[in-house]
């Protein structure tokens, strides 16, 4: 989301006194956005073919961010930025993060936390001069991903026992690299919803999509996540919705899914009620798998003034050592009041720029991510600190920037000759 939002469409959009935003988008810049993907996977998840320390996981994916702020810098050594809304909420959220994680009260692993948010911030301030609007990231975002879901497919197949645990109720991990059902679920239903709006605006050909979006739908089936289900459903509703009225693909995919889900519902309830409960009981469902009594315990937790305001620090996104999975409430503990504003103001601008921006491809797949986050943060958590997520939103961020338009160059005034008297006379007769 760039300067727009504070100036008119006619502007550039840089901020004063920067350099106009060079022409096209450097390989490199792809590369740096892989290597954010990388930095986003954590560390945390099943045990894999091979055991692979967690020092040794959390050195790469550290090395991936430190190495991407460093590529970032070097490909943009002017520090050419463009003002971007979405940019500067996070970096109000990173002055909140540093302020409640000083006093170390969640450990000093807060302070690190906030030390990888800068740079995570740092690095998107360097790629911002490169959000004009197009589809750029949107290859880059789709192609990172996939890349992760064909790890886990390659797992699955070298050690089927690895990929599918009863330790995780036979849902497909990764058995390459530590990533836990609904991580693979939220990677593939990102993929699978971008590469259809790509589809229907007609930006790719069939054979590429049906490459990207089966394979993924397989590994979204065996994950067994219904956040992300949910949320690609929802959000293609939403980003399709919004290109009806302009696009007659548009029209034709959602009239034909709309008949393809009555007949699903229809025909195949049965399966995917049994899909959807995977084996839980009804208590069991109705409490979100025992998130509910974590959400109250936090919630009924005394805390200080400044607790309230500021959070208790950056942390591992969990409450009495159980992971708190929902993004308002996992910032409510760390970053407190002040965190839970900056992050709904996240959410609220960006939806707020996509609905005023005319239909557009763009603006279709920005809707879909915006949606997407929205939904999964009532039971994941990631809106506060460097994840997967506010990934997704600095995709919707560069697609909903306006175009920056060419500063002519200025050529010097050429030198008046003197003419002399007589000569003008001339040229008058």
């Amino acid at each position: 989301m760039g300067g727009e939002l504070t100036r008119g469409p006619d502007m550039a959009g840089t901020l004063p006194g920067a350099e106009p935003r060079p022409a096209g988008t450097p390989r490199i810049v792809g590369i740096v956005w892989g290597l954010l993907v990388l930095n986003t996977l954590g560390s945390a998840g099943a045990k894999t073919i091979v055991p692979l320390p967690r020092s040794l996981i959390q050195m790469v994916t550290m090395g991936s961010l430190v190495a991407a702020f460093a590529l970032a810098l070097a490909v943009n050594q002017r520090l050419r930025i463009r003002a971007s809304a979405y940019v500067l909420l996070l970096t109000l959220l990173l002055v909140s993060s540093v302020i409640s994680s000083a006093s170390l009260e969640s450990g000093t692993g807060a302070l690190f936390r906030c030390f990888r948010l800068t740079l995570f911030v740092g690095t998107l301030w360097l790629l911002s001069c490169w959000w004009d609007g197009s589809l750029a990231f949107v290859r880059y975002h789709i192609r990172a991903y996939f890349a992760v879901l064909a790890s886990v497919a390659l797992g699955l197949v070298v050690s089927p026992g690895k990929a599918l645990p009863d330790l995780y109720g036979g849902r497909l991990v990764g058995a390459l690299w530590p990533l836990t059902p609904p991580q693979i679920g939220q990677y593939a239903a990102v993929i699978i919803g971008l590469t259809m709006l790509l589809v229907i605006g007609r930006r790719t050909d069939r054979t590429s999509a049906v490459l990207v979006i089966v394979p993924s739908l397989v590994l979204l089936a065996l994950t067994h996540t219904r956040t992300a289900t949910l949320g690609l459903l929802l959000g293609l509703a939403l980003a399709i919705g919004s290109l009806v009225l302009t696009s007659a693909a548009a029209r034709r995919f959602f009239t034909w899914a709309v008949l393809c889900s009555v007949v699903a519902a229809v025909g195949f309830a049965s399966a995917l009620q049994t899909w959807f409960l995977r084996g839980q009981s009804q208590e069991n469902f109705s409490s979100l798998t025992g998130r509910a009594k974590v959400w109250n315990a936090l919630l009924a937790a005394p805390r200080t003034t400044g607790e309230k305001a500021f959070g208790v620090g950056l942390g591992d996104k969990s409450f009495g050592g159980l992971p708190i999975d929902n993004s308002w409430l996992a910032v409510y503990n760390e970053q407190g009041l002040i965190g839970v504003i900056l992050v709904a103001a996240i959410i609220i601008v960006l939806g707020g720029v996509a609905l005023l921006r005319p239909p557009s491809l763009q603006r279709a797949c920005a809707i879909f991510l915006i949606s997407y986050c929205a939904i999964a943060s009532y039971t994941e958590a990631g809106l506060g600190d460097a994840s997967p997520y506010l990934l997704h939103l600095a995709l919707a961020a560069s697609l909903l920037a306006a175009p920056a338009q060419a500063t002519p160059l200025a050529l010097p005034e050429a030198p008046r000759r003197h003419v002399p008297r007589w000569a003008r006379r001339s040229e008058v007769t």
